[in-house]
């Protein structure tokens, strides 16, 4: 997966309390295993009207909030069912940071695992960044990851809590496949040595 590191971009306010996994990304979208193309499923019950067209009053459709990379979201975001498309439908569309007070364990842990960060802040950050969110165009945040910090419009600051492990993770583009291909060779010489020592096998 990409390594994340710094982020600049707009934020796009989503001030919505349990969003849950079918409000990012509708079940009629689960049929694929594919992680393309669903960015344009997420959120589809509030982007579109019921003839396909787009909802212009739904924040994603505004102008301003259109190459949105980071989410500013209500209190348990991704809450509902455990599908790992929604992060991949977040990603697809370009979003690689959710903030929020607090996520669902399941899908704050399948954001890791697929290049997002999901920032845990508390409710006095979350309405600031809410507020800097609201700005439109000009509500551009920096996700800096090494340091935890978010940086605001205005220059204010607020850092955040990550585990280490995770961290490392994220900066370094880890994914549990390439966490397991760190270890190829460890892997290449026990195959070989279990494969002489039981040619039977």
């Amino acid at each position: 997966m990409d390594k994340f590191n710094t982020l600049t971009g707009v934020a796009a306010p989503l001030p919505i309390m349990n969003v849950d996994t079918d409000m990012i990304i509708p079940k009629q979208y689960l049929k694929t295993i594919q992680r393309t193309g669903l960015g344009k499923g997420l959120f589809s019950e509030m982007r579109y009207r019921e003839d396909g067209s787009e909802n212009p009053d739904f924040v994603l459709n505004l102008p301003a909030y259109r190459g949105a990379k980071i989410l500013v979201a209500g209190d348990n975001f991704g809450c509902g069912s455990s599908r790992e498309h929604a992060p991949w439908a977040l990603l697809d569309y370009g979003l690689r940071c959710v903030i929020s007070t607090s996520f669902a364990d399941i899908f704050y842990n399948n954001c890791f695992k697929n290049g997002i960060l999901p920032i845990k802040v508390t409710q006095a950050e979350l309405d600031k960044l809410m507020d800097d969110a609201q700005r439109g165009a000009n509500a551009t945040l920096t996700i800096d990851l090494e340091r935890q910090e978010i940086r605001g419009p205005d220059g204010g600051v607020v850092t955040f809590e990550i585990d280490p492990f995770r961290k490392h993770c994220l900066l370094n583009g880890l994914d549990d496949i390439g966490l397991t291909m760190q270890k190829a060779d460890r892997i290449d010489a026990y195959e070989k040595s279990a494969a002489a020592s039981r040619p039977w096998a």
